[in-house]
């Protein structure tokens, strides 16, 4: 019976203790020249022309994440981008096409200013970055950014566009690690 109540107070100590680590966490913050970004800029702001900008960032996303699988690097992630750039606007392009859009885009490597941004628990601040720019048509609509390097954009995404979630329960873990 002592042993019993000793794992469950142990049990019970340890998820506080994680409640109060996660409630005073605070996210890491780092650098710009640590991150190759993504900017997709739609066409307008008219509704097709902003639900085909998903359709092209899913198209990227499934082209780009096994090009971009090896890299270990921000700078070989650069040059992977870089060797496939005329790819990239061709997948773009043939994306455009399929949703019948004729108005063409244009990709390209460069440095740009975004604003601060958190994912999940990674503060990107404001700055200039590197980044995989996506022009759609005129690019004057609205648009969608992300990270390629490291992939925090690309994490648990499939070829086929479906998720990989993995649900944990802190409360199993700590049970299970009492008779492991």
């Amino acid at each position: 019976m002592a042993k019993q109540l000793g794992i469950i107070i142990a049990v019970i100590l340890a998820i506080l203790g994680g409640v109060v680590g996660l409630s005073s966490a605070s996210a890491p913050t780092l650098t710009p020249d640590s991150f190759l970004r993504i900017h997709i800029r739609a066409n307008s702001n008219d509704t097709i022309d902003q639900a085909v900008k998903y359709q092209v960032k899913d198209a990227l996303v499934n082209y780009l994440t096994p090009i971009l699988a090896e890299a270990t690097t921000k700078a070989e992630a650069m040059e992977l981008v870089s060797k496939n750039i005329d790819e990239i606007t061709e997948v773009v392009c043939l994306t455009l096409q399929n949703y019948g859009y004729n108005y063409g885009a244009k990709a390209e490597l460069r440095r740009e200013e975004f604003p601060t941004r958190c994912y999940d628990d990674v503060v990107l601040e404001s700055g200039e970055y590197d980044s995989l720019i996506v022009e759609l048509g005129s690019g004057t609509g609205n648009n969608w950014w992300c990270v390629v390097y490291p992939p925090l954009c690309f994490v648990n995404a499939n070829l086929d566009g479906s998720q990989n979630i993995v649900y944990r329960s802190k409360l199993v873990e700590i049970i299970k690690s009492f008779f492991n």
